[in-house]
């Protein structure tokens, strides 16, 4: 009798696995894609194991059905119960990509030239410990409460990292076991307002303009494409169509987890509106960007070089690396990593306004220009940073601004407080309660 309820589970189980197959399947293709992946850059870049990853971030509806299918050397390979196996190559200088049956692994590529700084300058300006600074202004003892409040209730918040910097010093840091100040976090949007201030540091330096038309000379253009700036595609109201539903086989999910050039989606989307007409937030319109960068420079591996060299080893954020697509192209969308120490050390470069350590990487307009609200967005977002404007933290300082990620990634810059916190982890804002935790450190702050 015991043996055949135990038969009519397993047929229970394999039944209903059938169904969820079934269900899902076109689906597939994406989801061992996004399992792939992220198994690959989170053990190849942050040096994590692969049970690790598979039992916390890629533990999330229908991604955890993807199965570790092998591993070999460098390439990962995952599938949904043996269907659809997916394959991410990893490579150095480069990140990793998910691959098709056309990517040829015998090729020589290019990666950036990288430099490192070495110096003996503490944090932020160096990387030679913590300088031990105590401020009067500070209520320490309410500002490690406020961080308590982050990690409390890890089954919700599932908060990993948090720093909090004023006034250019590190007042405080926290990690969760696995997690260090050396630890490479994935950004995944945070990279957005990555790849913005490449273009903010090329107008500074007087080789771009944001009234810049990347469509002006294209003359297959029949619809408004053609009128579309930089700044336009910078604040999301080119009036491109796009479709930014991760939940569903859409623009994003096809971009990031089908394409071998995911600069071209968003181009080849027709315009649906004038620009500023409307706003809508789209992965597809960064790739653009990223391509439109490309174009801009005479040779592949100056494009390579250009973020690096005039920005990110400039300023000694070394940890931070952005992967490419199939095709070589900065995914500007989703994929720059970073230890939180370097995320504080970008949310710092816009405290500063472009100033680091007396060098002006871009102009302290810049800094206003993201920050400033774009037409039909209601308060939320500026030029590729989103905003507290219209009080969507209600008892935090309207001048917020921040870089935002899946699953609650952040770095919060307020300038009334000269405060810079980093909050990465594997909630969104409505697991994560992100009013209390920054009201309770800016009330730490007087």
């Amino acid at each position: 009798m015991k043996l055949k309820k135990r038969r009519i589970v397993l047929v229970l189980i394999l039944v209903g696995a059938g169904i969820l197959v079934w269900a899902n399947y076109p689906k597939l293709n994406i989801i061992s894609g996004f399992a792939s992946k992220n198994l690959a850059s989170a053990h190849f870049i942050s040096g994590r194991l692969y049970t690790e990853i598979i039992e916390t971030d890629n533990d999330m509806p229908l991604i955890k059905m993807a199965e570790l299918e092998k591993v070999i050397g460098d390439d990962v390979t995952s599938s949904v119960f043996g269907l659809m196996e997916r394959e991410t190559v990893c490579r150095d200088g480069l990140g990793c990509v998910l691959i098709n049956e056309s990517y040829d692994k015998t090729q020589v590529l290019l990666k950036p030239k990288r430099t490192r700084i070495e110096n003996n300058l503490p944090f932020p300006y160096g990387n030679k410990g913590i300088k031990d600074t105590v401020f009067a202004n500070v209520d320490y003892d309410r500002l490690h409460k406020a961080v308590d409040f982050a990690f409390s209730d890890y089954e919700n918040q599932k908060t990993r990292t948090v720093l909090i910097a004023h006034k250019n010093a590190l007042l405080t840091e926290r990690y969760i076991e696995g997690f260090s100040e050396k630890t490479p976090v994935l950004g995944w949007s945070m990279t957005k307002s990555v790849l913005a201030t490449v273009y903010g540091i090329l107008e500074h330096q007087n080789k771009i303009s944001m009234d810049f038309k990347p469509f002006a000379e294209d003359v297959r253009m029949k619809d408004l494409k053609h009128t579309i700036t930089l700044n336009h595609l910078l604040r999301m109201q080119s009036g491109l169509e796009w479709d930014e539903d991760y939940a569903s086989i859409s623009d994003v999910n096809k971009m990031l987890f089908l394409e071998a050039d995911m600069t071209k989606p968003q181009r080849l989307k027709q315009s649906i509106a004038a620009p500023t007409e409307v706003w809508n937030y789209s992965s597809g319109t960064t790739n653009l960007l990223s391509g439109i960068l490309r174009e801009h420079f005479d040779s592949y591996q100056e494009y390579l070089d250009f973020p690096y060299t005039d920005f990110i080893d400039r300023m000694g954020m070394h940890s931070m690396l952005i992967e490419t697509d199939m095709s070589g192209n900065f995914v500007g969308s989703s994929y720059a990593w970073a230890t939180t120490r370097d995320w504080a050390k970008f949310g710092l470069l816009y405290l500063n306004k472009g100033n680091w350590n007396g060098e002006q990487l871009f102009s302290p307009a810049w800094s206003d220009y993201v920050s400033r609200p774009t037409k039909n967005s209601d308060g939320v977002y500026g030029a590729h940073f989103w905003l507290n404007a219209g009080g969507k933290y209600p008892d935090v300082p309207r001048d917020l601004y921040s870089a935002n990620g899946f699953q609650g990634q952040r770095v919060y810059i307020i300038p009334s407080k000269d405060l810079v916190v980093v909050r990465t982890g594997l909630a969104n804002e409505d697991e994560f309660d992100v009013n209390t935790f920054l009201s309770e450190v800016c009330k730490a702050i007087k």
